[in-house]
């Protein structure tokens, strides 16, 4: 455990706050057990928050709890990116160095931004996961520093963090899914405004089951003379007391001031003003002690000996007896490291900082500039160049200021903190026109962002422009999710190049403008990428040109694919070569690849794709190795090969996760779904679908995981369920941007679930709507399931006679719009036989052989459920025909269908198979051969209970089944449950033995477990 906690209250007794520190000791127990805590504790300035860390950072240590404490940090009116986080990781680094070490091990890089402790950062890559990877990333590190000791971080003064800071909070609430860990945050509830940036968050959080939050209230009178008592070591006259409180009003620093107040003996002629309050004990010091705390005011919230000495300019022994003046009178406090001061409490530094006078503060600021400039050892390296941004900015001397900003902002944006980065460029772009020419000639590009062209020549001899600062600042909008503020950047940037004659530039920004639009469901973004196209069109091979052509490939591949999109896509890959853009190469091939595949070029399409993801995770390109895991098993799928699909799949999900690839992981999820669910493993399908939706960032893969989950429930007859999830799936994609990939297969569930409830006008109204224009070249993928579902509603109603008005204008639709649908796959083949087979029983003209090709189509596939439900339509028409020998052929195929349906829970062709058994007097149930019970069945368990035995047996952890298994731990945890209960054994030993007793397992199975 760490060191003794630093208390900073006069206080020598904890008073009240009994149900509070209940409440945090009762996440401390559920963390020991296993189940990440989060809370938030919230209150007014002075309340006790800090107090009740205390309290429960020491009681913690006792319980022999690892306690971080990291807070926020003010530099003037400044935050400083991930400080407390900063903090804290320092403070579990100096406890547990060798924990953190393999903790962290093979993620240095990304997490130096964090702890520079840890080694260099080559800067890496900066795209939309940037963050997010780095939020991933801290996430599973404090994971596995937990996941044998109970960890407490405690994030002090929220109200103060930075963007960066309140976006990895919370992430972390959001994601902690295992580890002894507990995660608590303090805010000042009272300054707390409508406006006020932790606003958002505190509601979001609200909505949040797994956040506990703490509200302090004041102490009542009694709790007031009880903390007097503590103060005085003595019972307080009750009048006092009565005065105290009604002054303090329960405010419990307020009651400590005026305790203390009356006990030096300033009491007297105290106003009622609390500023008054605050200030009248500073006022007692000498003069020279109030010069430094005016000086410690100013400097941030703690400020380091040396900066101190510098910046206060007095003789040592006369600086060291101001000091211990101020930290005598309870004002100032030795930092925790040791190495500096600060105020006992923020509302006195604040109160000290705001009766500067404004010439005084700018002086002041200039001051620590300086001095910071003559010595940057004075502050920590990862502080020097923010404080130092921070300093001249407020000394109000652009001449200074500006430079010293742009190299935060470079800070910044290395760090993944692109909130405060886009801040800081905005005051680049403030301080701009103030600025001496000559300074601004000086400066040079400060970064180079993406493919932007960051001057019209050699970067090392020509001066920064404003439109490349306004360039950085609308990409680091974009990463940090402040996409109105890039929006107005990009417009006003785009109004300068008007009339500029600099394509180049305006096509970049164009480019941006449509990710932009498209993220903020303002459009498709397509006329952004078409202004673009339109003026790199006939310029020579650039960076921004390949980019450009690689963005229009993908936005077609994804809405309008087809020969311009395969053109584009080539274009793309050629220039990207020509001009050495590696990594936009490796996406525009990746796109490429796909295009190839449907247009039908499968075996080429596929190769290409496959040699993409091998040299993107060769290379490191996190970023395309990424997309690969989502595209390549997509493809697959498509063309009928999603047995192969899911080991990659599966392998994706290890890889996007250890790179913190969030949005790219929500796909591989999304993707895995499809492909079991096709394979017939339904009930994995589903909680795949469901991990989507748990982990999705992104509304579009959540979306998708909502359309399995609702295929799932159909097949299974549950239609309330299944119109449940195409709502949300709705819900998730919107109407802003429709995608055949996704509006397709809603339009095959709504007519799924409309047939399933009897709306078959309905049913046919969804599909005139989609076959209003054909379904587009390179969608057969979607298109086939759509038309086989719309076909089999109709001849599943052929009997009713208020579908035949209309009938014969849908079936001409189906008919035309098969005759224009790709079948360049044996799947799509098959389905084409499918459809025309349904469109046939529609009309009484379906053969045993039309229903025969079906079969042997199918058998040919990895489709058991398709396959279960054409056998079933084949020993329909078999036992019209009559006779003994398609009798025998239409039972031993209605058992094998049957079979597979109760498997898979599917509910209604179960229901039709038996109904068609029993009306032709048909035995579904062979009598059984004489063989050894299975005791897995006579036990009751499922195959996933079976696996989860299987691991349990091997001596396993839930953490370890959940990771083999690709489930969570809870989920893991309730098969264990289960288990237990139906084995009737009361742990996890007992349920091992009883395993090894029936013979369930293989020895050689476990002891290849327990060895791996």
């Amino acid at each position: 455990m760490l060191g003794l906690v630093e208390t900073r209250s006069v206080s020598p007794v904890f008073v009240g706050r009994t149900e509070e520190l209940e409440t945090l000791k009762d996440s401390l127990a559920r963390a020991a057990a296993g189940e990440p805590q989060a809370l938030l504790i919230g209150g007014e300035a002075g309340v006790g928050k800090t107090r009740l860390v205390e309290e429960f950072a020491t009681a913690a240590c006792r319980e022999g709890a690892v306690v971080a404490l990291g807070g926020c940090v003010e530099i003037g009116a400044d935050g400083l990116p991930f400080a407390p986080f900063s903090t804290a990781l320092r403070a579990l680094r100096r406890e547990l160095p060798e924990e953190l070490a393999a903790a962290a091990a093979g993620q240095e890089e990304e997490l130096t931004r964090l702890l520079p402790e840890l080694g260099e950062s080559t800067g890496g890559r900066h795209d939309e996961e940037g963050m997010a990877r780095l939020f991933e990333l801290t996430a599973r590190l404090l994971e596995r520093v937990a996941a044998d000791r109970t960890v407490v971080v405690a994030l002090e003064d929220l109200h103060w963090a930075d963007a960066s800071t309140r976006h990895l909070l919370a992430y972390l609430f959001r994601t902690l899914r295992t580890g002894r860990l507990v995660v608590l945050a303090t805010y000042r509830a009272d300054d707390i405004h409508r406006r006020h940036p932790l606003r958002p968050l505190l509601a979001e959080l609200d909505r949040l089951r797994t956040v506990r939050r703490v509200e302090l209230a004041r102490f009542n009178r009694e709790e007031v003379g009880r903390q007097i008592a503590g103060i005085l070591a003595a019972e307080p006259d009750p009048i006092q007391v009565d005065d105290i409180f009604e002054r303090s009003d329960g405010n419990a620093f307020f009651v400590e001031e005026l305790a203390v107040c009356a006990t030096e003996g300033c009491g007297t002629g105290l106003t009622d003003s609390l500023r008054d309050l605050l200030l009248v004990r500073v006022e007692g010091l000498p003069e020279s002690a109030q010069r430094v705390a005016r000086i410690v005011a100013e400097g941030g919230s703690t400020v380091e000996y040396r900066l101190l000495a510098a910046v206060a300019r007095l003789a040592e022994d006369d600086l060291i007896e101001a000091l211990r003046a101020a930290v005598n009178a309870n004002i100032l406090l030795a930092a925790p490291a040791g190495d500096g001061y600060r105020f006992r409490h923020s509302l006195v530094r604040e109160a000290v900082s705001d009766d500067l006078l404004p010439g005084e503060r700018s002086r002041l600021n200039r001051r620590y500039a300086e001095a910071l400039e003559a010595d940057p050892t004075l502050v920590p390296a990862d502080e020097r160049v923010m404080r130092l941004a921070s300093y001249w900015y407020h000394a109000h001397d652009a001449a200074k200021s500006l430079p010293a900003v742009l190299d935060a902002s470079v800070e910044a944006r290395c760090r993944h903190a692109y909130s405060e980065q886009l801040r800081l460029l905005e005051r680049a772009m403030e301080l701009w026109d103030t600025a001496p020419e000559d300074v601004r000639d000086r400066l040079r590009p400060i970064d180079f962002t993406e493919v932007y062209p960051p001057c019209g020549c050699d970067p090392a001899t020509t001066p920064l422009r404003y439109l490349d600062l306004m360039a950085e600042a609308a990409v680091a909008g974009r990463l940090s999710g402040e996409r109105e503020r890039a929006l107005k950047i990009t417009k006003r940037a785009l109004h300068l190049l008007e009339d500029e004659g600099d394509p180049l530039r305006a096509a970049w920004f164009w480019t941006q403008r449509s990710m932009l639009v498209q993220s903020q469901g303002r459009g498709d973004g397509w006329k952004e990428l078409a202004t673009a196209q339109e003026l790199v069109r006939g310029l020579p091979p650039s960076e921004v040109h390949a980019e450009v052509l690689a963005a229009v490939a993908g936005w077609s591949m994804l809405r309008a694919p087809g020969p311009d999109a395969f053109h584009a896509a080539e274009r793309a890959v050629e220039y990207a070569r020509m001009v050495g853009a590696r990594e936009t190469e490796m996406n525009a091939r990746l796109t490429l690849g796909g295009l190839m595949v449907d247009a039908g070029d499968a075996d080429a399409g596929l190769a290409a794709m496959y040699e993409v993801k091998e040299r993107a995770v060769e290379d490191g390109i996190a970023y395309v190795a990424g997309r690969a895991y989502v595209n390549l098993p997509s493809e697959l799928d498509s063309v009928g090969r999603s047995r192969e699909a899911v080991p990659i799949l599966e392998e994706g999900i290890l890889y996007t996760r250890r790179f913190g690839l969030l949005n790219s992981e929500a796909w591989v999820w999304a993707n895995l779904s499809n492909s079991l669910y096709a394979l017939g493993r339904w009930d994995e399908a589903a909680e795949a679908a469901e991990n989507t939706l748990r982990w999705g960032r992104n509304a579009k893969p959540q979306g998708t995981g909502a359309m399995c989950l609702a295929q799932v429930a159909l097949g299974r007859g549950d239609v309330a369920e299944a119109a449940r999830q195409l709502d949300g799936a709705h819900g998730y994609f919107g109407t802003h941007d429709p995608m055949p990939q996704q509006s397709l297969p809603l339009s095959c569930l709504a007519i799924g679930v409309a047939a399933a409830e009897g709306r078959l006008l309905d049913a046919r109204a969804e599909l005139a709507r989609v076959l209003t224009t054909d379904i587009p070249p390179g969608t057969q993928d979607y298109g086939w399931p759509l038309l086989l579902t719309a076909a089999t509603a109709e001849a599943d109603a052929r009997a009713v006679p208020a579908a035949a008005q209309g009938r014969a204008e849908a079936l001409e639709r189906l008919r035309e719009a098969a005759k224009k649908t790709t079948t360049n796959a044996p799947i799509w083949h098959a389905h084409e036989q499918w459809v025309r087979a349904e469109l046939a029983r529609v009309e009484g003209q379906d053969t045993i052989d039309t229903w025969s090709d079906v079969v042997t189509s199918f058998e040919g596939l990895d489709r058991p459920y398709d396959l279960a439900r054409v056998r079933h339509r084949l020993a329909e028409v078999l036992l019209a025909a009559g006779g003994d020998d398609e009798r025998d052929r239409a039972t031993e195929l209605l058992r094998l269908a049957h079979a597979v349906a109760e498997h898979l829970g599917a509910r209604p062709l179960a229901d039709a198979v038996t109904l068609l058994a029993q009306r032709a007097r048909l035995t579904l149930n062979r009598v059984p051969e004489q063989r050894p019970a299975d005791p897995a069945e006579a036990l009751g368990l499922t195959g996933r209970e079976r696996d989860v035995l299987r691991l349990v047996a091997a001596g396993r952890t839930n953490r370890q089944i959940a990771e083999e298994l690709f489930i969570s731990p809870k989920t893991a945890s309730v098969h264990v449950s289960n288990i237990l209960a139906k084995l009737g054994v009361s742990g996890r030993g007992e349920a091992a033995a009883v395993a090894h007793r029936l013979g369930l397992f293989p020895p050689e199975d476990v002891d290849r477990l327990v060895a791996g």
